[in-house]
């Protein structure tokens, strides 16, 4: 049996009964985190435009948009809700495969499970299955190999994980979850040259998979089907395709004992992961500098004096980190807020000025704010062997921030907070929801978040 059939037994198999509880609490836990940040993000400009582009091109239908009362044809309102998902760079992420597969494969339960009229329950069985799909293909790819050629795995293995949670409201059969997984992998794609120019299309990534996910498990059950050697077909295998041969065996590696929903990191800052160690690190220097120099920087007109005196930033760090976040220009000169998300040196001044890094500090006054781009100019990111090779089981960095008068402050952060090593409390969870929930509920935040909390026990989901 091959292993992309092994999954596909497993996704037609396993039962909500079967899952452990951890794992139910789990799911609902991570649905709760995605769809409060795309609610955050429901008034964001871009995504009112894509909803005007495409509801044009696709008419209208009769499935709801997070924090929209308009009506979607399915895979329009799967695309629009994971453009929503994807907005501020705050959706999970798996570091094993690097992928943040909530963005495509929740929004596309989520509208396939309404569409259909399907419980809560059904609902998050579907999203385990999206977590458990999404998850092994990105460490059957390869993480650094696979990144390295330019692909972004959101997007490449996203598209599986939407497949699978959707094949599996449809009920369809083993051979039938193969094909939607198959014509899955055919329509895999997604690539990082947005990077280069700060294009503003990487919420189209996990929005295609969405779509196409949807599209490859309808049109399995309608008959059509799919290769079943995707991954490892000597002539168009996505392994050779896509990366440097990765390992078929991983897709079934664990299935029903490990369940990989677990092991998702939570971002508590709205930026690249790959930033998070060094924002972490300077924080702990900040912490550093003011017991060293007896005060409390309690406002940024003092940060920015000591920022005046560091001399530089020099931040060793795993190459995918260094390659992604510290060598484009617009990494070490960002001018947009894109541009500004996917830069460590930026990260890196915001977090020392203001002393955290939320959604206030990537507007666009303080991306051009002098203060900041003087410090950012001081942050030298270098590629280190050492880190590389412990990526993707740890996101690490070491820091040393020295002042012009030669005092030296060190730091190193194996893991960044709001991993799996390093989990966000359920209050701050619980915190985070309710901000960015304010957005489209205002005053029912504690409502909205326990109905999410408690689908499993709901007839049809609720309307957001």
């Amino acid at each position: 049996m091959s292993d992309l059939r092994k999954l596909a037994q497993f996704i037609h198999d396993i039962t909500w009964d079967q899952l452990p509880e951890r794992v139910r609490e789990t799911a609902a836990l991570r649905v709760l985190d995605l769809v409060s940040v795309a609610a955050g993000a429901a008034k964001d400009p871009l995504v009112a435009a894509a909803k005007q582009a495409l509801g044009a091109v696709s008419g209208c239908g009769n499935v709801s948009v997070w924090g929209d009362s308009r009506k979607y044809p399915l895979a329009t309102a799967a695309m629009l809700n994971a453009m929503l998902a994807h907005t501020l760079e705050l959706d999970d992420v798996h570091t094993a495969s690097k992928t943040h597969g909530s963005a495509s494969l929740i929004p596309a339960a989520w509208s396939c499970a309404e569409y259909l009229g399907k419980s809560g329950k059904e609902f998050l069985l579907a999203v385990v299955c999206g977590y458990e799909t999404v998850n092994r293909v990105g460490m059957a790819f390869g993480v650094s190999a696979h990144r390295n050629r330019g692909w972004h795995a959101t997007a490449t293995c996203g598209v599986f994980g939407c497949a699978a949670a959707c094949a599996k409201l449809l009920d369809l059969s083993v051979d039938q979850i193969v094909s939607a997984l198959g014509m899955a992998g055919t329509q895999s794609s997604g690539v990082w040259a947005f990077l280069g120019d700060g294009s503003n299309c990487k919420i189209l990534h996990p929005a295609r998979a969405a779509a196409d996910g949807i599209e490859a498990a309808f049109l399995a059950k309608a008959g059509m089907t799919g290769p079943e050697h995707i991954f490892d077909a000597k002539d168009g295998g996505l392994l050779f395709a896509m990366s440097d041969g990765g390992d078929v065996s991983k897709l079934s590696q664990g299935l029903g004992e490990v369940y990989e929903i677990l092991n998702m990191d939570m971002k508590p800052y709205p930026c690249c992961r790959s930033a998070h160690c060094a924002i972490d690190a300077v924080l702990d220097i900040r912490r550093q500098m003011e017991a060293h120099m007896g005060l409390t920087i309690q406002t940024e007109g003092e940060a920015e004096i000591l920022a005046e005196q560091i001399q530089k930033i020099e931040i060793d760090t795993y190459l995918v980190g260094y390659k992604q976040c510290a060598v484009s220009d617009g990494c070490l000169h960002p001018k947009t807020i894109l541009d500004a998300k996917f830069s460590t040196p930026y990260s890196v001044a915001a977090a020392f000025l203001y002393g955290t890094v939320a959604m206030g500090q990537f507007e666009p006054e303080v991306v051009e704010k002098k203060a900041v781009q003087d410090l950012l100019a001081k942050v030298i990111v270098q590629p280190s062997d050492r880190f590389t090779e412990q990526y993707p089981k740890h996101w690490g960095c070491f820091m040393k921030l020295t002042m012009q008068d030669g005092t030296c402050y060190e730091t190193e952060v194996e893991d960044p907070s709001g991993s799996v090593e390093r989990p966000l409390s359920r209050a701050q969870a619980r915190n985070k929801a309710e901000e960015f929930l304010s957005v489209v509920c205002p005053g029912r935040e504690q409502e909205t978040i326990e109905k999410i909390l408690n689908l499993a026990g709901s007839e049809r989901l609720p309307v957001i």
